[in-house]
């Protein structure tokens, strides 16, 4: 499965995500330094303090399920975030604004990276 993340002036995002684990290296990021956990079946993505910041990023993980659970958690105050979930067919099982606070689900999908 695929993560895909893209902020545009984010201030300060938070977001853990159960049911999905590989880090990429460079961090298009920066100067903010992402806190990223990337275990099989569980991924966790957060970045704090964050300003003018317009990025894409793409993290690889491993799930031995068919779907994820999203959990959102962000105290943004300007700007936005989109959370986008592809399965290992490169199927979108799940794409959503990044949200103040919610527990979803992903479409069922293949398993695997």
């Amino acid at each position: 499965m695929k993560f895909y993340l893209t902020l545009i002036s984010i201030l300060c995002l938070l977001l853990v995500m159960v049911g999905c684990g590989s880090d990429t290296p460079t961090n298009p990021l920066g100067p903010f330094q992402p806190e990223v956990i990337n275990n099989a079946d569980a991924f966790q993505f957060q970045i704090t303090d964050a300003n003018n910041v317009v990025a894409a990023v793409s993290y690889e993980w491993a799930n031995t399920g068919t779907q994820a659970t999203i959990n959102h958690s962000t105290a943004m105050t300007d700007g936005s975030a989109t959370v986008v979930i592809l399965d290992a067919d490169s199927t979108r099982v799940y794409s959503s604004g990044l949200l103040s606070s919610a527990n979803e689900s992903s479409l069922a999908g293949t398993a695997g990276t």
